[in-house]
């Protein structure tokens, strides 16, 4: 299994750089921070921009790989968010993961002033987002006419340091949503059930994991696709709480995880306070389990 963290974008560079810094040192394979303007139970705190965040850090490390957790249509166009996605790239000589969802409704998809979408233009807006940034970030030009993005010949030169593209991690749980990951993405995310937000266990909420990890193999059943091909990430945060209480809740997660079939776990980097309250000394107490591994990559062509 491969590990990876989230640094929430919550404070300046001179405090938040050193976390980042010290995710590599720790043995992290990836890193990610939250693409939005503010956050849930974070509003009216400080809080800063995703890519030039993930751009600092990536000057600021060498090895880990460094992702969105995740992007969506509430505030991105694919046409821009390709070219920040292939700057970054660049910038950490192929390191980046393009993790992208269709975004819930919140402060994100009112603060433009649109009108909320139904449920069913959401998803067709997501499954529009995801064709166009795959093909953005494979291609040097291209052209898009769709019922929610449009493209005229966009120039994506020099493209993307990886071949074909920048790794897509998709987040998605209902069955249209595992047909899209199963079509278009290396790697799949999961945070729990979508939309529910109540604190819980991870040894609690193990039979919904179970479901969706079933529904997407049926939907790689349906496009095709090897279910084995596709990196499975599980990120532990509200719903799938207390990984990080102790180095023996961490292995317990770990075995849980790991026994479901998922290829990736994602905790965060705890807080004091509530959400993703934890201890920093378990960060210490884990990293020897995490270094010297010689694992692939997310997205890694296996």
């Amino acid at each position: 299994m491969r590990y990876g963290i989230v640094i929430l974008p919550d404070g300046s560079w001179s405090q938040s750089g050193k976390r980042w810094r010290l995710a590599e040192e720790f043995g992290f394979d990836h890193a990610w921070t939250f693409d939005h303007l503010t956050w849930r139970w974070l509003q009216g705190l400080p809080w800063h921009s995703a890519v030039p965040t993930l751009a600092a850090a990536a000057a600021s490390t060498t090895r880990i790989r460094l992702g969105t957790m995740v992007a969506s249509p509430n505030l991105r166009n694919p046409v821009t968010f390709a070219k920040e996605m292939m700057t970054l790239d660049d910038i950490s000589a192929g390191r980046a993961i393009c993790g992208i969802g269709a975004g819930a409704e919140g402060h994100d998809s009112k603060v433009f002033g649109s009108y909320p979408l139904s449920r069913s233009d959401r998803a067709r807006r997501f499954h529009e987002f995801v064709e166009l940034t795959d093909l953005l970030l494979r291609n040097e030009r291209t052209s898009y006419d769709g019922d929610f993005y449009q493209a005229r010949d966009a120039h994506m030169y020099p493209g993307c340091v990886q071949r074909p593209r920048t790794p897509l991690a998709i987040a998605a749980a209902g069955s249209r949503g595992m047909r899209l990951v199963a079509r278009a993405a290396d790697a799949w995310i999961t945070t729990g059930v979508p939309g529910r937000f109540e604190p819980n266990r991870f040894d609690r909420a193990i039979g919904p994991l179970r479901d969706q990890l079933a529904n997407l193999a049926e939907g790689c059943a349906a496009e095709g696709r090897n279910f084995d091909s596709l990196d499975k990430i599980v990120v532990a945060g509200v719903q799938l709480g207390g990984v990080l209480a102790s180095k023996a809740a961490f292995l317990d997660a770990r075995g849980l995880f790991a026994e479901l079939g998922f290829t990736d776990m994602v905790v965060f980097w705890p807080r004091q306070t509530f959400p993703f309250e934890g201890q920093v000394s378990v960060l210490d107490d884990i990293a020897p389990l995490l270094l010297h591994r010689g694992l692939d990559a997310v997205g890694a062509k296996r």
